[in-house]
């Protein structure tokens, strides 16, 4: 099943969120626990923020990476080193792997760019053993992310379609109180916990934080690159005034919060 997720190039993603997703990974390990000798799998892997934050975190014996983009799954292959690690590209809808071949199943990013998330944790669900763990996290894109935020909330000032574009990332699946729990219990998993991972977004510059989106990437980014040249310079010149909020260009920093569920496939 497609992701709702624009992606242009792996280098422009890392910039807009590859390079976030590696500050989130450890806390979203951390949540779901791993075990040395343990199988993983890391369902919508991107560019490998958790692929190759897992290894690290314990002596894990096997970790399957998929995603549904042959961008990502082309980048995150050239940059493994590891024979514990395999890549492919694969649905999260239709996991190309057998029932209970996995210790614990994680998604870190993804589930709100996929259009049945349900479907994609029941998947989860299936290729976790009895007593295996399934847990992820999206970004909280309505109260926790303001650094996208305020993005949106810039070029939605003037433009209804970008207003119906921002009400569209707002609420995305999963992002709303509760959801991600309710949706967990809802596909069979038991001892579901939801709670909140909270990071920093630091940027060096205007540039820095707005190159990606300028050069197309994301949905925003998708937004932006349809816009007429005039609308385009107004976006840009709105957006550089949010951030630099009235003094001079240079490094801002922004908390960013993701919701987390975990939950265990029941033993019987």
């Amino acid at each position: 099943m497609p992701s709702s997720f624009n992606v242009n190039h792996a280098a422009g993603y890392e910039q807009l969120m590859g390079r976030w997703s590696r500050t989130l990974a450890p806390l979203l390990i951390q949540f779901a626990g791993i075990a040395d000798g343990e199988r993983i799998l890391d369902v919508g892997c991107g560019t490998g923020s958790l692929t190759f934050a897992l290894p690290h975190a314990a002596d894990l014996s096997e970790i399957a990476a998929i995603d549904y983009s042959p961008v990502f799954v082309e980048e995150a292959r050239r940059r493994n080193k590891d024979p514990r690690i395999a890549i492919q590209e694969a649905d999260a809808c239709a996991l190309p792997f057998p029932d209970g071949g996995f210790d614990r199943a994680l998604s870190l990013l993804v589930l709100h760019f996929v259009s049945d998330a349900a479907k994609a944790v029941a998947e989860m669900r299936r290729v976790v053993r009895p007593g295996g763990v399934v847990a992820a996290a999206v970004w909280d894109h309505l109260g926790g992310l303001p650094a996208m935020r305020m993005m949106w909330d810039t070029v939605a000032s003037s433009s209804a379609a970008a207003r119906e574009a921002r009400s569209r990332y707002l609420f995305q699946p999963m992002m709303r109180p509760g959801e991600m729990k309710q949706c967990f219990i809802g596909q069979g998993l038991a001892e579901v916990e939801q709670t909140s991972l909270a990071i920093r977004m630091d940027y060096r510059s205007f540039d820095d934080y707005w190159e990606p989106i300028a050069a197309g990437e994301g949905p925003l980014g998708k937004y932006v690159s349809a816009l007429d040249p005039a609308g385009r310079a107004a976006t840009d010149a709105a957006v550089r005034a949010a951030y630099e909020g009235g003094e001079p260009d240079g490094p801002r920093s922004f908390a960013a919060v993701a919701w987390a569920c975990r939950g265990i496939r029941p033993v019987s």
